[in-house]
């Protein structure tokens, strides 16, 4: 693979050989590249977790938060800073387990980020317990007789919350993946792309060969402005679907209903400080 910007001089990534995480690697620092995208206005926000270890193996400015809560975080970053291009990444375990609470409101939010999940349907850092996307059967050290539990679907929850743009890509269709990719960074509002990758070490079930048999590319007749379509798409079982399911385009983002951006759009780091409302609120609390 060709060198990019992005890339560390010296990496030494504790990944296992051949986790799907190598490829969604290698597909971030080739399409921040192609995007041209500027270093010094990128941020990645992550939580905790095999997948949320990528920004420690990039050249990127990045912020490596608790579990479950790259989300608000992210949020947060690009309010203040809204000239900055976030993407908060993490595990399916992160996002949609600890982070579930948080994935539901940003969603409600639409707060101008991309947000990448890497889903391998179970958790691979703390050795192989079920995640909420592990599919019912599945055999763990901890469920050993099986998983019991629907799995979580988080793209019909997205597209029942309205987000403004909702795709599933698997890391081994390798080019395809690259373009969704690039058009969630390059989308304006909340995306969320859920990468189907496999977990070589824990998870024996959802494999290469096994993704690669249960699921297709949608085609031109899935039309993702039909909201209804979206869902109907999301909630399919057997084989499934990968692509965009769901774009709304010209949705109102969070930041820019901020009221501290209504008369001056400057970022508020680079505003001058004013100390005098704030001895006013000191002085009047302490009436």
């Amino acid at each position: 693979m060709e060198k990019t910007a992005f890339e560390l001089k010296e990496c030494d990534v504790a990944w296992c050989p051949g986790c799907g995480n190598f490829g969604i690697l290698n597909l971030m620092k080739e399409i921040l590249a192609e995007l041209s995208a500027d270093p010094q206005k990128l941020v990645f926000v992550s939580g905790i977790g095999q997948a949320a270890k990528i920004p420690q193996y990039m050249k990127v400015h990045y912020f490596n938060g608790l579990h479950g809560r790259a989300l608000p975080p992210a949020t947060a970053i690009k309010a203040t800073n809204r000239e900055l291009t976030v993407i908060a990444e993490s595990g399916d375990g992160d996002m949609y387990g600890e982070g579930g609470n948080h994935f539901l409101h940003a969603i409600r939010r639409n707060p101008d980020i991309t947000n990448i999940v890497h889903n391998n349907m179970v958790y691979g850092l703390t050795k192989g317990q079920a995640s909420p996307t592990s599919e019912k059967g599945f055999k763990t050290p901890i469920q050993v007789n099986g998983v019991i539990l629907e799995p979580f679907n988080p793209l019909a929850i997205a597209i029942a919350l309205d987000a403004s743009f909702v795709a599933r890509v698997f890391v081994g269709f390798r080019d395809h993946a690259k373009q969704i990719l690039k058009k969630a960074i390059l989308h304006k509002g909340y995306a969320l792309v859920d990468v189907f990758q496999p977990c070589v070490t824990f998870n024996k079930m959802n494999t290469y060969q096994w993704f690669r048999e249960h699921t297709y590319l949608l085609d031109d007749s899935h039309d993702p402005k039909d909201r209804t379509q979206a869902f109907g798409k999301a909630t399919e079982a057997g084989k499934w679907p990968l692509g965009i399911f769901y774009q709304y385009e010209g949705k109102p983002v969070f930041e820019e209903q901020l009221s501290v951006y209504a008369q001056d759009p400057q970022p508020l780091f680079q505003r001058k400080f004013r100390k005098e409302p704030v001895e006013q609120l000191i002085r009047k609390l302490k009436e």
